[in-house]
């Protein structure tokens, strides 16, 4: 298993080189079953059959030129018979190494190219749900890795750039995948043993990885836990809590859709509080946040991890905060950009 190739090895053939190969094949018997024909007096169905058998060099059996015209006839053709057939060998087996090797600079580049990532994401699994997750990343112009062991779902997931072919439970595809210097990793396959799997194995390969795991049964969810995976998600579960939310609340559910399938200007966003920070120390009464941007703060997620929801001005903000706001999508680009000034 490996970096998975676009370009199988005839991918570079040059068809147009063999077409005409075959065209001027083609000419050649034509030619030979008009010589034969009229030079040794031959049938027609006899005189392709003697001209098939000197082009393609078989030899002959039961009919043979008798005169000296149709034997250097035959000479001839023979002659440009096997010409036809080298070249034809010769181009061919040019193009198939050449793409070998175009294959082989190319995969080493992928591998470069990977293991000099970092902060990145891995994906396991191009299902619905990883490709979901796959797109998110994009709009985000996140680094990310997916990987994905069933080989009839490659031509979906062509166009998300780096992924790799293999079992993500393996130990040596995900340390193949960077998992060490990853900054998370998603486990969204089909099946919730596999996803215990996943998490034991990357947890035990990076202490420190966002590990998020999909949960297909929902008593799978504290077993993904004790695994070492950071958070749980079952769709089964989120499914039916937007089903009664769009039932009891509808207008609730359509504000969050529309947050969801970004159709508002409106984002929620996290606003880590670091040493650096611009922030830190201050009361949120005196930053932006407040005043200056259409941003509001929903939460703050202390350091201890215990929350703080709809601060008031006066909560001073710590180093090791994340913040939760939501707003429009330009202000929380401009605060992410001006938090570490």
């Amino acid at each position: 298993m490996g970096i998975y190739q676009q370009d199988s090895a005839f991918s570079l053939i040059p068809w147009r080189i063999l077409s005409l190969v075959v065209v001027l094949a083609a000419l050649m018997v034509a030619v030979g079953t008009v010589g034969f024909h009229e030079l040794e007096g031959l049938s027609i169905l006899d005189s392709v059959y003697a001209s098939v058998q000197t082009v393609t060099t078989v030899g002959y059996g039961d009919v043979a030129p008798h005169t000296q015209g149709g034997r250097a006839f035959s000479i001839i053709l023979m002659l440009g018979g096997v010409g036809l057939v080298v070249y034809a060998l010769t181009v061919t087996a040019q193009s198939v190494l050449r793409s070998e090797i175009m294959e082989a600079l190319t995969e080493r580049r992928r591998v470069k190219a990977m293991q000099k990532l970092s902060d990145h994401y891995i994906i396991c699994g191009a299902g619905r749900v990883g490709r979901r997750i796959i797109r998110s990343l994009e709009r985000e112009r996140r680094n990310y890795i997916v990987i994905e062991s069933d080989l009839h779902k490659l031509p979906e997931i062509r166009e998300f750039g780096r992924f790799i072919v293999g079992d993500a439970t393996s130990e040596d595809i995900l340390l193949q995948a960077g998992v060490e210097s990853a900054s998370g990793l998603a486990s969204c396959l089909p099946d919730d043993a596999a996803n215990v799997y996943v998490v034991l194995t990357a947890r035990g390969l990076n202490e420190k990885l966002h590990i998020v795991a999909r949960a297909v049964e929902e008593q799978a969810e504290p077993t993904l836990i004790r695994a070492g995976a950071n958070r749980v998600v079952s769709p089964t579960i989120i499914g039916g809590q937007s089903i009664a939310r769009s039932l009891l609340k509808p207008a609730i559910a359509d504000l969050m859709d529309s947050i969801a399938a970004e159709t508002l200007d409106l984002a929620f966003e996290e606003i880590a509080i670091g040493r650096q920070s611009r922030y830190v120390d201050r009361p949120l009464g005196e930053t932006d946040f407040m005043v200056g941007t259409d941003l509001i703060v929903v939460a703050i997620r202390r350091k201890d991890g215990e929350f703080t929801f709809h601060p008031d001005g006066e909560t001073v903000l710590r180093e090791g905060d994340l913040l939760i706001v939501i707003g429009t999508a330009e202000s929380a680009k401009q605060v992410l950009e001006t938090n570490n000034r």
